[in-house]
């Protein structure tokens, strides 16, 4: 009955079934360690399918409630694992390190006598990133894969355009480093992005903020300071390749201000271009979105029964769903890109205009970045940052390291969905340097609400500059799904820094994490017509391709 009570207090339904719960079943690892799990499972329903959730942040508590009770009570077997080094878990905690132990756990369960023959996946994060280490080869029982907020490999969203993820990467060694109890998730939610704040604006060399935020020196924090997105340290723990051999049918959901969107839709682009038909919802969420959260496992469960009971009355009839913000309405398309869907560039101007309309002939404007007062970030994907996903602009934009081009005002709708990018010339007096485009809708008001952002870290002879120093920088924004109204105007951002967000670029081309020299960059970006810079909007058609 608590348990029925707990799930009904997280805002989910609770199923028919009445619920057995095993706890602490030891799993052996290929090393020899001993990995706890519990299994939750229907009493009246002898062998039924089983969910396989695995989890570095414990197994009871909400976690158990959500991805244990709620799956049992609607007939399913559920069986949540805390991961290697935590929760009662032998071994040290390895971050991203879960192909081995996965596929230990899957040996395991088809060995017990209440295997039933077939098994689903479920979970977001990094409870997304363990199925994808090991879907590829988990072998015909695997029937199902349901995942939310995550991607096949994390090493683009730790190193955005090359720069480097500096408080989502704080915040989660924060998190990992201090969960160690079942209600530690409910502190340090809300600690974590304040710890990795306050150390992040200490202005201390990067090696040093993990000792700052958590107490002690984390070796995956050092690690990622030291091997950029090519480094070897990714290729083991990077399962992109995989993903067009992935057989199992995967259920995605996805978050517009969501820090790992752009790399979940290559994982969607992937299973597509294999043949394969992925569901996919992207709401107006960002990482830890409850409401997400909350939702993800009704479809988690019209998903299973669609494919472990071959139920697919719940299933909806095309596979893409989409909310448009600015909209506030829900569509659905039978894919990704959608149909409909044209490039238009928008070229930033002289007096800080944006036009479809190539520009005239012009000089380009300058502003100076400064690292030791870096350009902030105000609003936009976080891990769990205290930031508001989209937040007014306007206190940004007044500063003197920011541009700004904006359109004249809409005389109708304009909707976009789809990938954003942004096709700059600039020229900086660093070979090292950063630019930093954002995407913002402009009320009749003034308000300037953030929609989409990208980052692009330039080093000597990436891109390439000409004679003159002038470099052709292409960026790539978060996908959008955003409807611009009558009487509002489109605006682009142009700044060098988005900190924390993004650690800052000292200029100097000294490795990141010990860097403590400080250059200033002096920036231009170019608009004439052999140097017409733009931003690239997904545009469909009044009200949609449905």
């Amino acid at each position: 009955m608590m348990r029925r009570l707990g799930v009904t207090a997280l805002g989910l339904r609770n199923g028919p079934h009445r619920v057995m719960v095993e706890r602490d079943l030891e799993v052996p690892a290929a090393d020899g360690v001993t990995l706890l799990a519990d299994r939750y499972a229907p009493v009246d329903v002898e062998r039924a399918p089983i969910v396989l959730v695995r989890s570095p942040y414990g197994r009871r508590g909400p976690f158990g409630l959500m991805c244990g009770q709620a799956f049992a009570s609607q007939g399913f077997q559920a069986v949540v694992q805390s991961v290697r080094g935590g929760f009662g878990s032998g071994g040290v905690f390895e971050a991203l390190d879960e192909r081995e132990d996965g596929l230990a756990t899957i040996a395991w369960l088809k060995d017990q006598p209440w295997f039933g023959g077939t098994f689903a996946m479920h979970g977001p994060s990094y409870l997304g990133y363990v199925q994808w280490a090991v879907a590829a080869e988990a072998g015909p029982a695997l029937k199902a894969l349901s995942m939310q907020v995550t991607a096949s490999t994390f090493r683009d969203a730790v190193n955005v355009g090359g720069t480097f993820a500096l408080e989502s990467a704080l915040i989660w060694v924060d998190l990992t480093a201090r969960m160690k109890h079942s209600l530690s998730g409910i502190t340090t939610g809300i600690m974590s992005p304040r710890r990795a704040r306050r150390a992040a604006l200490s202005g201390r060399p990067l090696a040093e903020l993990d000792r700052l935020a958590t107490g002690a020196q984390q070796r995956f924090f050092q690690e990622l300071l030291v091997n950029g997105p090519d480094t070897p340290f990714w290729d083991r723990r990077d399962f992109s390749p995989t993903v067009s051999e992935v057989a199992a049918p995967v259920n995605m959901t996805g978050g517009w201000y969501d820090i790992f969107l752009p790399w979940q839709l290559k994982d969607y682009a992937a299973l597509r271009a294999a043949g394969h038909r992925p569901y996919l919802t992207i709401g107006p969420w960002f990482h830890a979105d409850q409401r997400m959260m909350r939702g993800s496992v009704g479809e988690s469960v019209k998903w299973f029964r669609a494919h472990l009971l071959d139920d697919p009355s719940e299933l909806r009839e095309l596979p893409v769903r989409l909310f448009v913000t600015g909209a506030g309405e829900w569509r659905e398309f039978p894919d990704w890109p959608v149909p409909g869907m044209r490039e238009e560039h928008w070229h930033l101007r002289p007096g800080g205009a944006l036009s479809p309309d190539a520009p005239p002939a012009s000089e380009p404007d300058t502003y100076r970045y400064d690292p030791e007062h870096p350009t902030p970030f105000l609003g936009g994907p976080t891990l769990l940052g205290e930031t508001r996903p989209s937040t007014d602009q306007r206190r940004l934009e007044r500063r003197r390291d920011v541009l700004t081009y904006t359109s004249a005002v809409l005389d109708e709708d304009l909707e976009i969905i789809g990938p954003v990018t942004a096709d700059l010339y600039v020229r900086s007096n660093r070979e090292h340097t950063d630019f930093v485009v954002r995407l913002c809708d402009v009320t009749p008001d003034g308000e300037s609400l953030n929609l989409c952002e990208g980052m692009r870290r330039l080093v000597p002879g990436t891109p390439e500059a000409g004679e003159d120093g002038v470099r052709r920088v292409a960026v790539e924004l978060w996908p959008v799904g955003h409807r611009f109204r009558r009487g509002h105007r489109v605006r682009v951002q142009i700044a060098s820094g988005a900190y924390p967000r993004v650690a800052r670029n000292p200029g100097t081309g000294e490795p990141i994490g010990t860097a403590t020299a400080m250059l200033t960059a002096d920036q231009e970006v170019f608009h004439s017509p052999g140097r017409a810079s733009a931003v690239v909007l997904p545009v469909v058609p009044p009200g949609g391709a449905h």
